[in-house]
């Protein structure tokens, strides 16, 4: 009985031992370019950036100095205004693509590749080919509108363009995630429904919402962090030079220019930390309201 029960706390041993091996890369790459890059943006932000990559501790100036600028402020403002052109119609498209492609239609293999394109895409030719569409003088959509329209100088319109470039680019990653939430739901809800006389509308709202609203939620998630961070696609889109880049100066964008342009890594780290901060708390509240309108009953 001992030999036997020796054999087994040797084999768990060995078990746990592989374990930890197999789990020790992971471990150890979210160690080394998470966590510790994360600490060391936090000291970071409480520091003077000196020549060399070297910093001094000098307490909270640099979040001081980030809560007086009006630049700051503007850059928060331009990152709230940009969540609200993308997240809630973005969902709404991505969810109407996905119930599309879900119906019994002809090639919906081949659209649903279409519309996941953009994501495989390098972010950089999606905005060449965008900018190019709204150049003024001969994009090809002030030609269909018979218009000269400056999508990308224009401050009032600048992050319109921006909202709309970034939709198209995530509608097809969303539709094929809200697609897998909508192939989990049974047939026989709307079988039930439709002997009960319900009609198309009627099954969207009171079935085909209801039991897809886990997925919607976690890719709102998603979409609004991403939403956020944006910072890339202004980058690509705006130069430094455009009059316009007051009106689209995300907050990540503001990191980089801090960071990497003017060299105030400590204020860069700042707005960081702050986005983070942001993020974690915008996270919390979506956490807290899900019990209003998420469904996890099956």
């Amino acid at each position: 009985m001992a030999n036997v029960t020796g054999k087994a706390s040797r084999h768990a041993k060995s078990e746990s031992k592989w374990a930890y091996i197999m789990v020790a890369p992971t471990v150890i790459g979210l160690l080394v370019l998470n966590i510790y890059p994360f600490l060391e943006t936090i000291v970071m932000s409480f520091s003077k950036t000196r020549p060399f990559g070297l910093f001094e501790l000098q307490g909270i100036e640099n979040y001081v100095e980030m809560f007086t600028s009006a630049e700051f402020w503007r850059a928060n403002l331009n990152t709230l205004y940009f969540c609200i052109l993308t997240v809630p119609l973005g969902l709404f498209l991505s969810l109407v693509v996905a119930v599309m492609l879900n119906a019994k239609i002809k090639g919906r293999t081949f659209f649903r590749a279409v519309f996941f394109l953009p994501m495989v895409v390098a972010p950089a030719a999606v905005a060449m080919v965008w900018k190019w569409m709204f150049n003024t003088e001969y994009g090809i959509i002030n030609s269909l509108l018979h218009a000269r329209i400056s999508w990308i100088t224009d401050p009032n319109v600048v992050m319109v363009t921006c909202a709309i470039v970034a939709i198209w680019s995530a509608i097809g990653y969303d539709a094929v995630l809200l697609l897998s939430g909508l192939q989990n739901i049974s047939k026989s809800y709307y079988e039930a429904a439709s002997l009960d006389g319900a009609t198309k509308l009627q099954q969207f709202f009171y079935i085909t919402l209801p039991m897809v609203s886990p997925t919607l939620f976690v890719v709102m998630i998603m979409r609004l962090m991403s939403s956020i961070k944006v910072y890339d696609l202004i980058y690509m889109l705006v130069e430094e030079s455009n009059p316009a880049l007051t009106k689209a100066q995300s907050l990540m964008y503001l990191f980089y220019r801090e960071s990497f342009v003017t060299g105030n890594r400590g204020l860069g780290s700042a707005v960081v930390i702050w986005t983070v901060a942001v993020i974690g708390l915008v996270t919390v509240v979506q956490f807290w309201g899900q019990k209003k309108w998420v469904n996890y009953e099956v």
